[in-house]
C-alpha cells in the first residue's frame, strides 16, 4: 500500500486565486465547449430588411418561426466589430449586415426584449427581479430607437427616472445604436456617486492604486502606495493583486495596506483590498478580524461562467449582507470577452454579457443598501483589454469598448471605473494608451487604475500610470475626491494653493511623513537613508518606482522612461521567441509534442489552437501512457513555451525547478514519470488534455497530477514562468472535464523573482493542501 503524498485525502480542497497567464481570471468548465467555439466561429449575414421590421419579425420571416440562435445572431451583428463576437458566430459579415441589424434593433420594443431574453438562467431571473416595474411600465412600449433619442436628449434626472426599469439586455442593446460621440455624450451626463464622497461625481476622476509585487513583498507594496501619494493619486481603493492566495499570505498583504490607512488616519477616507477570491478574503476576515475592508470579486455574465469563478448569486448576496453596518462594501471587476474565452457565452455577444454583469452588480447594490447605514459602498472596475487579441486587437476597439461599458454601467446606476489596458500581444503601444485615454476621458469614468509606470511588474500588462493621472487631471479639469485631496495637502505634496509642492514625485518624503505619523523620532536624513536602501532593494526585485518627472510634470523621469520602453521592446521580442531545437533536446527525458497552432502568429491570434494537441502528438502521449502498463505514476511534468519561451529557456530557470521538484516529490513518496513532456505553442489547457490521456485508466479513487510549467506574459524584467498544479482522482481525469476550477498556481517564478527552488517548495505545499495532508504553511510565512 502506498503511504505517500497522493495516497489519502483527509481534508477539503482549499481555494486559491488564479492569475492566469492567458489573461482571464478563470476559464471554462467543459473542454468540449472549446472545440465547439473553434468550429462555429464565423460571421452572420442579414439580407434586405423591410420598412419598420423589427428583430422578431425578421427572425420569424427568415426562419418561419422564432429561433433563439438567429435572434442572438441579429443582436450580436448590431455590434461594432470585435474579434470575440466573430469567434462565437454572432459578428456581422459586413457593414451592410451591421446597418441592417441596427435598423431592426431600433424598431424593436423594449417590452419585447424584456419578454425574450437572449439567454435565460438564474442571473437573468435576478435581473428581472431587480428591475423596477413602475419604471419599466413607463418605457415598455418604447422602441430602442426612441430610447436612444431619449437618452441623448434628456437631462440626468429624467434618465434616472427610468433607468432602473431597463433590463440588462435592453441596456446592453442601446449602445449598439450609438456612435462613439453619442456614447461620450450620454456617459458625460450620468453620474452615480459613492455615498458620502465625490467619487463618481461630475468633474471628479479618481484612482485605484494597484501596488502589485512579483513576490508579494510588503516593502514593494508599501512604497508603491507612498509613490502614488507623492503624485497626489489614489482615492477610491488601494487594491493589490496577490501572487500567493493562501489565507496567511493574503492576511500579510491586507495588514500591510491597513497599516498605511491606519497610520495616516484615513480609515473613513479610503479602503484597501487584496484581490484574492472572495472566499479567501472571507477566511482572512474570520481568522484575522478587522484586516479586510472592501471585498473583491470578478463577475461573469452567465451562471456557467460564474460557476467557473466559483461564485453563485447566493454566495455574493451573502457577502453583501455580511457588510452590515460597515462603511465599505464590495468591489467587482468585469470585462468584455471573459465568457467567450471561457466557453460559457451560450451564443450571446460580449456587450450583452457585459451588461448582465452590471445587472448582477446593480442587484447586489440594492441588497447592500439594505444593510449599510451610509448607503451602499459598491463600485465596478471594467478591465477592458486585459484578455488579449482574441477579444479585440486595436486601439480604436479599446476606446469603443470602454465607452460602451461606461454607458452600460452608468445606466445600471453604478459607480464605474476603467482599466484602460492592453496586453503585450495586442497591437496597442505605450503611446496608443495615451491616445485612448484622451478619447475616453470626456466620458468621465469614476476612476482609473494607477501604477508607478504603465507597466505592471507582476501582471505583465500595460495600463495607467500615476503620471497619466496628473496629465489627465490637468488637461480635463478633473479633481481627486475632496477628503483625499485634503490628505495630500496635510502631508505636504499639495500646497494651500492647490498646486503641487517641491515634494511632488518624492516617495521618500511620503515615507518620512509615514514614519513621523508612527512617532519615529529619527532625523529626516536617517529616515531618508533607510528609505533609499529599501527602494534599492525594491528595484532589485524588479519593481520600478517613479520619482520626479521629465520635461512636463506628467512625464516619467528620463532614465525610467528609457527603462520602461526597453521592457516594452523586450516583451515584443519575447512574445515571438520560440523554443529552440537545441534547448528541447537538452531537457532530460524529453517528449516533444505540438498543439494545433500552425505557427506563433496562429498561436497568439487563435488561443484555442494552443489548447489542443495535434493528432501526431496525441499518439506520442498515448505511447508514453502505454509504456507504463499498469504501473501508472502519480504525476507528470509538462513544460510549455506559453507567451514567453525565454522564461523557460533562460539560464537558471527551468532546471533548478525540475531538480528540486523531483527531489521533494521523491521524499514525499510521490511516483513521477521520468519523462518531461515539452509542448511547443502550448497554453494551460494543453496540460489538462495531456493528463486526460495519460490518466484515463488510472485507479478512479487515487490521485494523479500534472505540473504544467508555462511561460508567463512578457513585460517585466523577470521572464517569469508559472506552474499550474492540477491534482484530481482518476475518475475525474477519465471524465475528461478537467479545467481551471480545480487548478492551483505558483506564479512569477524566475531567478530574479520567486526563485525556482522556492517555487518547488510552494508547489509541494499546494499539493499537500489539495490532497488534505498536513501543511506547514506557505513559502513565506511559516
Amino acid at each position: 500500500m502506498n503511504t505517500g503524498l497522493f495516497s489519502d485525502r483527509t481534508g477539503g480542497l482549499s481555494r486559491r486565486n488564479l492569475l492566469l497567464a492567458a489573461g482571464a481570471a478563470a476559464t471554462l468548465a467543459n473542454y468540449h465547449n472549446i472545440a465547439r467555439a473553434a468550429t462555429t466561429a464565423g460571421t452572420f449575414t442579414i439580407g434586405e430588411v423591410r420598412q419598420d421590421e423589427d428583430v422578431f419579425a425578421y427572425v420569424d420571416r427568415v426562419k418561419g418561426s422564432f429561433d433563439q440562435t438567429t435572434y442572438q445572431q441579429v443582436i450580436g451583428a448590431a455590434n461594432e466589430f470585435k474579434e470575440g463576437d466573430q469567434a462565437i458566430g454572432v459578428g456581422a459579415f459586413n457593414e451592410a449586415t451591421r446597418s441592417n441589424a441596427r435598423a431592426l434593433l431600433a424598431n424593436t420594443k423594449i417590452g419585447d426584449l424584456y419578454r425574450r431574453p437572449l439567454f435565460q438562467d438564474d442571473l437573468q431571473q435576478l435581473i428581472w427581479q431587480s428591475t423596477d416595474q413602475a419604471q419599466y411600465a413607463q418605457v415598455k412600449d418604447w422602441t430602442m430607437g426612441q430610447l436612444k433619442e431619449f437618452l441623448l436628449a434628456e437631462p440626468e434626472d429624467r434618465i434616472k427616472g427610468i433607468m432602473n426599469g431597463l433590463t440588462s439586455d435592453t441596456i446592453g442593446c442601446v449602445p449598439k445604436l450609438m456612435s462613439d460621440a453619442e456614447l461620450v455624450s450620454i456617459s458625460g451626463k450620468i453620474f452615480n456617486v459613492m455615498p458620502g464622497t465625490k467619487l463618481g461625481a461630475k468633474g471628479y476622476m479618481g484612482a485605484r492604486i494597484q501596488p502589485n509585487s512579483p513576490t508579494d513583498h510588503p516593502d514593494d507594496i508599501l512604497f508603491q502606495v507612498f509613490d502614488a501619494f507623492s503624485y497626489a493619486t489614489g482615492d477610491i481603493v488601494i487594491g493589490t493583486n496577490p501572487v500567493d492566495s493562501t489565507v496567511a499570505s493574503v492576511a500579510i498583504v491586507e495588514r500591510t495596506l491597513k497599516d498605511v490607512v491606519d497610520t495616516f488616519k484615513l480609515q473613513d477616507v479610503i479602503p484597501w483590498c487584496v484581490l484574492a477570491h472572495i472566499d479567501v478574503q472571507a477566511e482572512v476576515s474570520d481568522s484575522f478580524p478587522k484586516t479586510v475592508a472592501t471585498m473583491f470579486q470578478s463577475l461573469a455574465g452567465t451562471d456557467d461562467c460564474n460557476k467557473i469563478f466559483d461564485i453563485t448569486i447566493d454566495k455574493i448576496m451573502k457577502y453583501a449582507r455580511s457588510k452590515k453596518d460597515e462603511r465599505y462594501g464590495l468591489y467587482f471587476e468585469t470585462g468584455q470577452g471573459s465568457e467567450f474565452t471561457n466557453g460559457a457565452a451560450n451564443g450571446v455577444d460580449m456587450m450583452i454579457l457585459e451588461s448582465r454583469k452590471y445587472g448582477f452588480s446593480r442587484a447586489v447594490g440594492f441588497e447592500l443598501a439594505k444593510v449599510q447605514p451610509q448607503g451602499a459602498w459598491l463600485h465596478v472596475n471594467d478591465v477592458a483589454g486585459f484578455i488579449g487579441p482574441e477579444v479585440f486587437k486595436s486601439r480604436e476597439q479599446l476606446v469603443r469598448c470602454c465607452l460602451e461599458d461606461l454607458v452600460m454601467g452608468k445606466l445600471h446606476g453604478l459607480t464605474i471605473g476603467l482599466d484602460v489596458c492592453t496586453t503585450l500581444h495586442m497591437t496597442v503601444s505605450l503611446e496608443d494608451l495615451d491616445w485612448c485615454q484622451d478619447r475616453i476621458m470626456p466620458a468621465n469614468p469614476a476612476y482609473l487604475i494607477a501604477l508607478p509606470t504603465k507597466n505592471d511588474p507582476m501582471l505583465s500588462y500595460l495600463t495607467t500610470s500615476f503620471q497619466d493621472h496628473v496629465r489627465l487631471r490637468k488637461n480635463f479639469g478633473f479633481k481627486v475626491n475632496d477628503a483625499m485631496w485634503d490628505f495630500y495637502k496635510r502631508i505636504g505634496v499639495v500646497g494651500k494653493d492647490d498646486d503641487y509642492t517641491t515634494h511632488y514625485g518624492d516617495p521618500l518624503w511620503v515615507y518620512y511623513q509615514y514614519r513621523l505619523a508612527k512617532g519615529d523620532t529619527r532625523s529626516m536624513d536617517e529616515v531618508y537613508a533607510e528609505g533609499r536602501q529599501k527602494m534599492r532593494e525594491i528595484d532589485d526585485r524588479g519593481v520600478d518606482m517613479a520619482t520626479g518627472h521629465g520635461t512636463e510634470i506628467w512625464d516619467l523621469n528620463p532614465p525610467l522612461a528609457v527603462k520602461v520602453k526597453g521592457l516594452y521592446d523586450d516583451a515584443k521580442v519575447s512574445l515571438w521567441a520560440e523554443l529552440t531545437p537545441e534547448f528541447i533536446a537538452a531537457v532530460p527525458g524529453v517528449v516533444p509534442v505540438r498543439t494545433l497552432s500552425q505557427d506563433r502568429n496562429d498561436y497568439i491570434a487563435h488561443p484555442v489552437t494552443g489548447e489542443m494537441l495535434s493528432p501526431e502528438s496525441i499518439k506520442d502521449v498515448e505511447r508514453l501512457r502505454d509504456s507504463w502498463g499498469k504501473n501508472i505514476p502519480q504525476g507528470q511534468i509538462v513544460i510549455s513555451d506559453g507567451l514567453n519561451a525565454k522564461a523557460i529557456m533562460d539560464d537558471g530557470h527551468l532546471q533548478p525547478y525540475l531538480d528540486e521538484m523531483r527531489r521533494l516529490l521523491a521524499e514525499a513518496d510521490v511516483t513521477m514519470s521520468d519523462k518531461n513532456i515539452m509542448v511547443t505553442s502550448g497554453r494551460v489547457r494543453a496540460g489538462y488534455r495531456i493528463g486526460e490521456v495519460l490518466f484515463a485508466n488510472a485507479d478512479p479513487n487515487s490521485f494523479r497530477g500534472i505540473l504544467h510549467i508555462i511561460g508567463e506574459r512578457p513585460g517585466t524584467t523577470h521572464h517569469a514562468y508559472s506552474v499550474y498544479i492540477t491534482v484530481a482522482k482518476g475518475k475525474r481525469w477519465a471524465e475528461k472535464d478537467i479545467d481551471h476550477d480545480i487548478t492551483k498556481l505558483v506564479s512569477n517564478v524566475a531567478d530574479t523573482a520567486l526563485s525556482p527552488k522556492e517555487a518547488a517548495r510552494e508547489t509541494l505545499t499546494i499539493i499537500r493542501e489539495v490532497v488534505g495532508k498536513g501543511v506547514n504553511g506557505s513559502r513565506r510565512y511559516g
